[in-house]
């Protein structure tokens, strides 16, 4: 294949180990929706178990069922519920569903008794994301309900939940805020005779930059593949964290070009002098981010020849365009448009992070984006 992206599993177990160490006594519930954030599921999955991760999350139902039907028997929840869901397939799996309005759990208990099973639960509370979850306002009237299927034995609270809005920014008010609305949520959920079950609000960043947001267990995301949460703050490396995916592809083609050439679409960049171009057979339909294009100076890089050379021009669908800077590698020379870098003693491997700065983006949808025309490879002892 032109183009290959290869998840070492080892990094994603080491992650893992690095998050449930920081969390102390917390629990650490891995996060791998979205194809374990172009990961692989399953695979991630298994590892960030081995690594120490009691928990899994997933956006979906389906996404959960997908785990149970590769044999993974570890707790799952999955939260984002729509109306109409076959929520019997996911209670009978021994999904977690999470719960955050009347109609979810009027669903989630027509599941339960349809299968004759007890639905386990998370409630979500909003507690200032303006996101999902029940807002402080319908709080109680949600609990009073809940109450009363927890006394018939439909379901059971198996935690309570929030999510940040700004974790990722150190110092940022509204963490201690939506944190002072979590706590009286949860003593509100008391004093009306539900058990809470399990607290958790944080996210990746909140997990390893707000130690009062630990709570009982926390839902990694980015960091469990190896991104730092809050780059600008705390780069990968220094929080220990290993970049799991490197994007490999082969040079298509190398030609010399004089002085005063226009590259790729719109002929937005113009080599101001006498190089070397080279082809790499991946773009934005393989999902590298367009944004990244050179409009009009360099952005990206990719490493070839153990040296970065700058994407020259517009990200194309299939393919973009390189500055070998009149090295003349052959055809077919390996190319890695990110790996793990420094974190892996690499400096001069270009990372996520690095696309997702020439983007204007976030490493999250660096990695989650790309396609399924890439194929992945896993390495590592959990391979």
């Amino acid at each position: 294949m032109p183009a290959e992206a290869v998840v070492d599993l080892d990094a994603i177990a080491g992650n893992a180990a690095v998050l449930r160490e920081r969390l102390g006594t917390a629990q650490l519930m891995a996060v791998v929706k979205a194809d374990g954030y172009g990961h692989g599921a399953v695979p991630a999955a298994r590892a960030a178990l081995a690594g120490g991760a009691s928990w899994l999350g997933v956006a979906h139902v389906h996404e959960a069922l997908a785990l149970r039907r590769a044999g993974i028997t570890a707790p799952v929840l999955a939260w984002l519920l729509t109306p109409g869901l076959d929520l019997a397939a996911a209670v009978a799996a021994d999904v977690d569903l999470s719960v955050a309005a009347p109609w979810a759990l009027a669903e989630v208990v027509a599941a339960a008794r349809a299968t004759g099973r007890t639905a386990s639960i998370h409630l979500e509370l909003d507690t200032g994301m303006s996101r999902g979850g029940a807002s402080p306002q319908r709080w109680a009237d949600l609990l009073d309900a809940v109450a009363g299927h927890v006394a018939e034995g439909s379901v059971r609270v198996r935690g309570t939940w929030a999510h940040f809005a700004s974790a990722d920014a150190p110092g940022d008010p509204s963490v201690d805020a939506q944190l002072d609305v979590f706590a009286a949520a949860v003593a509100t959920a008391r004093a009306r005779g539900v058990d809470p079950g399990l607290l958790h609000h944080a996210n990746s960043p909140a997990a390893l930059l707000v130690p009062r947001a630990r709570l009982d267990l926390a839902r990694c995301g980015i960091a469990l593949y190896g991104l730092s949460p809050a780059p600008a703050a705390a780069p990968a490396a220094r929080l220990g964290l290993v970049p799991a995916m490197t994007l490999t592809a082969r040079l298509a083609h190398v030609r010399p070009v004089p002085a005063g050439v226009g590259v790729s679409y719109g002929l937005t960049h113009v080599v101001p002098r006498a190089t070397t171009l080279g082809l790499v057979p991946v773009g934005y339909g393989d999902g590298l981010p367009r944004h990244a294009s050179t409009v009009p100076g360099p952005a990206a890089a990719v490493l070839v020849g153990g040296r970065r050379r700058p994407v020259l021009g517009r990200v194309c669908m299939d393919q973009v365009v390189v500055d070998l800077g009149g090295d003349e590698p052959a055809p077919g020379a390996p190319v890695v448009l990110f790996g793990a870098g420094q974190a892996a003693g690499r400096p001069e491997e270009p990372t996520a992070q690095d696309w997702a700065e020439a983007a204007g983006t976030i490493a999250y949808e660096v990695v989650t984006r790309i396609g399924p025309r890439v194929p992945r490879r896993w390495t590592g002892a959990a391979a």
